[in-house]
């Protein structure tokens, strides 16, 4: 899969956590199998990302910005989700909800930002 498959693909994972976690706060539900598994799929996502581009590197693929800022944002990705997870469990609410679903967001930015990095393109 090439990188702007990768890119579709975790767009795609992340709008639909989004509307899901989005979804159930204005329903007023807690956090629920539904809204975690969704986040958990994201973290899935940012997990196969990250072995694909330790792939991409080590077959000769370079990062034309940044090695270490494409990887910062990468690692900092992986651990978003993380913190939301233990926030929903830990916080009940339906407000838990809105944070799952700002994951969603935070990925996608994310991801935007780590494939201008990788292909070399200028940040705005």
């Amino acid at each position: 899969m090439t990188a702007a498959g990768f890119f579709i693909v975790g767009a795609l994972v992340c709008l639909i956590s989004t509307l899901l976690c989005f979804g159930a706060a204005t329903l007023r539900q807690p956090p629920n199998d539904i809204t975690i598994i969704s986040v958990a799929v994201v973290e899935l996502f940012l997990v196969v990302y990250a072995v694909s581009a330790a792939i991409r590197q080590f077959t000769g693929e370079p990062v034309l910005g940044e090695l270490w800022e494409f990887w910062g944002y990468l690692l900092t990705a992986l651990l978003v989700p993380v913190g939301a997870f233990w926030w929903a469990i830990l916080e009940r609410s339906r407000w838990s909800n809105l944070v799952l679903g700002a994951v969603g967001i935070t990925i996608f930015v994310m991801l935007f930002r780590m494939e201008q990095i990788w292909s070399g393109a200028v940040s705005i």
